[in-house]
């Protein structure tokens, strides 16, 4: 019988810590790694050679919605075959438990508002065999799938469960409320959830446009339920809002650190509405740290990236009346009315009726439309927006964009870089208290997909603008964020840990073009992204993925709770 179950040889290896590269083999065994050696010449069942490779830890994502996918696919992409192998999700107080059977549709319809996943395919695909929060944990645990996922308890649900009717209408919380969601939030973290979330922007509404219960809930309510986390079992508190007054939202942060030792954590970015918010964000950070409160920002790579057209779940024109009147045509019967003259007029002439907010927000800012690109260009020039290309041929821009709609077939889609469009992003990834994150994996499946943002540290920041080198780039994706949320098992190659691993060929590293795909329960569409160069993808020693490929392996496990440094153990 063999020694190991693998042998990874004669790669570079990358640990995760940051460290300068070293050229060791990895010999990995029952799921952990077991000795790394300048030449392992022991037997295994599997050798996987990696020369000319770099070798790192699996990527660690801290900000994804795979609360309903979870529950009905084994396969987590976009984000395991971009070399995830660990994720967060549950962020934004959006989630499915708990859940009174009569509430179902409320979260149903507040996930699909929030994070624009098609209400069908939830209704399809949700098995809803949990109404507590420790049976949605079980029902989890008991599914195979390619990558660990671990929970946060999100206050949303939270609050529906105790309130009803009271916390759709966005009443206040009387103190007997609080309790009883201390107590059920209580219940949860010791059933494994890794922490609590919370949202209060306006950004975020349900499918109706109303805005979500959690939205300006006191903040005395988010302070009381802070206080049921606790910094020794690794809680971490999460965090979205308007920042209307910083220093009131940032207190919840600071209040639930100091009185729990608890971690926390917000979506920090650069927003043009609000240009020097960030700036006071990381004051604020580095004021909190050194008073030894552990609050992190996290940031995204690139901007945040919607993608519209006649394919994608929203465009500037989806919800005007001429164009809903022809939405359940077949296609090549709806482009033909599309382009009649009169049907373009028309809808032209029209206003969207009730579209969603990422619509209200962008549908006349046509110098913050860019024709997409293949491949993807994330900061695109000026000089390519689509204000600029129908100026150029003295069109006006709506009409221009919506002849460039009918192209390709009607596949042609544009690209809104919707925050985060700065020249600052390599300044808040390389800040010491932020960590790489907000892909939303699972989340605005039919306009965003950001899961690559982890891959764009490196296409972009690491290899073509040199700010990161590589070893710098891999921690930001591997230790860094496992760090936060204290899963001291992974993202770090060494003996005794956790063997989630990726080999890259890293001259060959490039992200491909998002595409749709109609493959959500109910024949619901999403994006899906593949990238080059992702060569294998191991999660706990099983290969998941090769070259973007799945295996069909399904090795993933429900991750309940802070995990603890299995070296530390041994030594014990």
């Amino acid at each position: 019988m063999a020694e190991y179950d693998v042998i990874i040889r004669n790669g570079t290896l990358y640990d995760g810590s940051g460290s300068p590269p070293k050229y060791v083999d990895i010999a990995i065994k029952d799921g952990i790694i077991c000795k790394l050696k300048a030449h392992i010449s022991d037997d295994a069942e599997q050798f996987i050679e990696a020369n000319g490779k770099i070798i790192t830890p699996g990527f660690i994502d801290v900000h994804t919605h795979y609360d309903g996918q979870a529950t009905w696919d084994s396969h987590l992409n976009p984000s395991a075959n971009l070399g995830t192998t660990t994720v967060v999700m549950g962020n934004c107080g959006v989630g499915f438990a708990p859940c009174k059977p009569e509430d179902h549709e409320t979260l149903i319809e507040l996930m699909e508002g929030v994070e624009e996943i098609p209400g069908s395919a939830m209704d399809e695909g949700l098995p809803w065999t949990w109404e507590s929060f420790p049976e949605f944990l079980d029902t989890l645990a008991d599914r195979e799938r390619d990558i660990d996922i671990a929970v946060l308890y999100p206050h949303g649900p939270l609050r529906v469960f105790v309130m009803g009717e009271r916390a759709v209408n966005r009443e206040a919380a009387t103190p007997d409320d609080i309790a009883s969601m201390q107590a059920l939030l209580s219940e949860g973290v010791t059933a494994g959830a890794v922490g609590f979330s919370t949202s209060r922007t306006l950004v975020h509404r349900s499918k109706n446009g109303e805005l979500i219960p959690t939205y300006k809930a006191a903040t005395h309510e988010l302070k009381a339920l802070g206080k049921v986390l606790s910094g020794d079992k690794g809680h971490v508190f999460q965090l979205i809002s308007d920042w209307e007054d910083p220093q009131d939202e940032f207190s919840i942060l600071e209040d639930t650190c100091q009185a729990t030792g608890a971690k926390g954590t917000f979506t920090l970015l650069q927003l043009d509405s609000q240009p020097d918010l960030w700036k006071q964000q990381l004051q604020l950070i580095e004021q909190a740290q050194d008073r030894g409160l552990d609050i992190r920002g996290q940031v995204l790579s690139r901007p945040v990236g919607m993608m519209m057209g006649l394919p994608s779940s929203m465009n500037p024109f989806y919800r005007r009346p001429t164009y809903l009147n022809l939405e359940d045509l077949p296609w090549e019967e709806r482009l033909e009315h599309l382009k009649d003259p009169e049907t373009k007029k028309k809808i032209l002439q029209e206003e969207n009726i009730s579209p969603h907010i990422f619509v209200r927000i962008f549908n006349k800012l046509h110098d913050k439309m860019y024709p997409l690109e293949d491949p993807i260009e994330y900061l695109p020039k000026a000089e390519k927006s689509v204000a600029a290309q129908a100026a150029a041929v003295g069109q006006q821009p709506e009409s221009w964009l919506y002849d460039y709609f009918l192209g390709n077939n009607g596949n042609n889609l544009i690209y809104i870089p919707a925050a985060n469009y700065s020249d600052q992003i390599p300044e808040l990834l390389g800040h010491p208290y932020t960590v790489a994150a907000l892909g939303d994996g699972g989340a605005h499946v039919g306009s965003i997909c950001d899961t690559s943002a982890n891959l764009y540290v490196l296409t972009k920041w690491v290899k073509e603008i040199g700010a990161f080198n590589l070893s710098q780039g891999i921690h930001m994706l591997t230790q860094q964020p496992a760090e936060l949320y204290s899963l001291k098992d992974r993202g770090l190659i060494a003996e005794g840990m956790k063997a989630d691993i990726n080999v890259i060929d890293i001259d060959a590293l490039a992200l491909k073009t998002p595409h749709i795909v109609n493959d959500l329960p109910a024949g619901g569409k999403r994006f899906l992204q593949h990238a080059l160069g992702l060569e294998t993808t191991l999660v706990s020693g099983t290969v998941t993925y090769r070259h973007g490929s799945a295996t069909g392996a399904l090795p993933g496990k429900l991750i309940r709770g802070h995990q603890a440094d299995p070296r530390v153990n041994q030594a014990d």
